[in-house]
């Protein structure tokens, strides 16, 4: 304020941190007020576990039900935020115009998909929260190492990440509603989150362990449920579908 009591204006962008902090909470509300995003993250897999772990349905093997589904449904809620709902999202945000109009603010691109990480970060935490709760009071028994944990959850996180970005960038955005749906419930079946893998044809075993679903909880239930040390394998895979979905959203994607 000057020396008269009158404002004086000082434009200018505010701090690269604080508009990422600001683009992340926007983006994270926008997730949270979306019914159809709700069903995906918190609905499917909730009923999922509850449902699979109380009825006999699937032979999931020794022990109880819910120490084989547990991991493959954490896994499966990193799946339906980090590459279904958010292909979704960004699909109609580009055709919208939306990604355009935000590309030239003085939020930089980067910045932007930055956002919209720590926005599926914040997601995932909540959904994980929530189905740790309802898995305990199902009985589930984890053990393992927490550190093995949280590193399988980011590698899976951006594994499914630059995937949901390529598709969300690359294809029209009906094509990427029908086609993140599609794949979401593929993988649900054939990503051993339910049924295990062992239950498939050798041949196929071969092929669907490679799936960034598979790895992912596969070694979630290595080390929850069997107590293994860090599942460098499963880490190997997620780790090199992490880097090739990123590069080629990085080069692929369309901001209009």
């Amino acid at each position: 304020m000057t020396a008269t009591g009158t404002y004086a204006p000082k434009p200018g962008a505010a701090p690269l941190s604080r508009m990422i902090a600001a683009q992340a909470a926007l983006e994270t509300r926008m997730l949270l007020r979306n019914g159809e995003q709700l069903l995906l993250t918190v609905i499917i897999p909730t009923l999922l576990l509850a449902l699979f772990s109380s009825v006999d349905i699937v032979d999931t093997g020794a022990g109880e039900a819910v120490d084989f589904l547990a991991p493959g449904i954490l896994a499966l809620a990193v799946m339906s935020t980090a590459f279904t709902g958010q292909a979704i999202a960004t699909g109609f945000e580009r055709r919208y115009g939306v990604l355009k109009r935000l590309a030239s603010s003085p939020l930089p691109r980067w910045g932007l998909m930055t956002a919209k990480t720590a926005s599926v970060l914040v997601t995932e935490v909540l959904q994980v929260i929530l189905l740790t709760v309802i898995a305990f009071a199902l009985g589930w028994s984890p053990h393992g190492n927490p550190l093995a944990v949280l590193l399988l959850l980011i590698a899976g996180t951006a594994a499914f990440s630059g995937l949901g970005l390529l598709m969300a960038g690359t294809l029209k955005a009906e094509a990427t509603l029908a086609a993140a749906n599609l794949v979401f419930l593929l993988l649900l079946v054939g990503g051993g989150v339910i049924v295990p893998l062992d239950k498939f044809p050798s041949g196929v075993q071969d092929v669907l362990s490679l799936l960034p679903i598979s790895a992912l909880s596969d070694g979630l239930r290595d080390v929850l449920q069997h107590g293994a040390g860090m599942p460098w394998g499963d880490l190997g895979i997620l780790a090199v579908w992490a880097v090739a979905g990123l590069a080629a959203a990085g080069k692929f994607f369309r901001w209009e």
